[in-house]
């Protein structure tokens, strides 16, 4: 049977997995891989130095390579880079967002979405992307996002929309003051991350109403500025991701007042990458 190496890479780790039919071989993990970050050449040594030694003693005959950089002008060279390791190789690289939609819908109908520090979605025929409303990035949009949630609370927080206890809680917390605040997201780089990485208060306070608040705010607008442009009548809405997987019922309890149908909701795409493949 062939032998097919799946990774699923996000900003700080890539997740390997050979599987061979509905076996699992083996599993690994190596640092972030990212065409948009690194050259092709920083790539090749990545695979070279990292992967390709994982693999020695199982002879990959197809890899499939997902990751949240790999936009369609930097595919063929992402391509290139794994080769050089994998001579033999049958080679694909996609997005992440073909990954959710692989792992979520395979070869069905469906609306596919990814929540985590950023966000995305597409209405997916079980083969293409027929439909994509961009995510525009957590400045423009990322609604439901890991940042996105960041965003509204690190507002509201100074703008005293939470009171008092727990704006000292916050800052106490994370040992922030408003003007490092300010400097993270004016100044410093990555600042979607900083966000992101502020925003499991969200979900440790979500008792408190106006944390609450904060939360279904940020999912129901990305049901509403994204989802509801897709045909979710007659289709079920998947996601993927940290944010969807910790926040299921809320985004449950939204979609079901607006009519809209959850089908799966898994962590991590890999388990439904594997499946697929299988």
């Amino acid at each position: 049977m062939s032998k097919t190496l799946i990774a699923d890479s996000g900003a700080t780790k890539t997740d390997w997995c050979i599987v061979e039919n509905e076996d699992i071989l083996q599993r690994f993990q190596t640092k972030g891989i990212s065409p948009i970050f690194q050259s092709e050449e920083e790539i090749a040594q990545e695979v070279s130095k990292e992967v390709y030694p994982n693999t020695i003693d199982i002879e990959i005959e197809k890899i499939r390579f997902y990751g949240s950089g790999c936009i369609p002008d930097k595919i063929e060279g992402m391509k290139r880079a794994i080769q050089k390791s994998f001579k033999h190789s049958d080679i694909e690289v996609y997005s992440d967002l073909v990954a959710a939609a692989h792992a979520l819908c395979g070869t069905n109908n469906g609306i596919a979405c990814i929540l985590g520090t950023g966000s995305n979605s597409c209405e997916w025929d079980g083969a293409n992307i027929v439909k994509q409303i961009s995510p525009l990035g957590f400045i423009l949009g990322d609604e439901g996002s890991g940042a996105n949630l960041g965003k509204i609370l690190v507002g509201d927080i100074l703008k005293n929309q939470v009171g008092e206890n727990l704006k000292e809680k916050f800052l106490s917390q994370f040992s922030l003051t408003q003007a490092e605040i300010i400097e993270r997201v004016y100044r410093q780089p990555f600042p979607s991350r900083f966000l992101a990485s502020v925003s499991p208060f969200v979900l440790q306070n979500i008792d408190n109403n106006k944390i609450r608040e904060i939360a279904e705010r940020s999912f129901t607008n990305f049901f509403e500025r994204n989802v509801m442009q897709y045909n979710y009548i007659d289709n079920s809405v998947n996601f993927v991701g940290s944010i969807a997987w910790y926040y299921s019922d809320i985004i449950k309890s939204i979609a079901s007042a607006k009519g809209i149908r959850v089908g799966i909701i898994e962590k991590s795409p890999m388990p439904g990458l594997i499946k697929y493949y299988s």
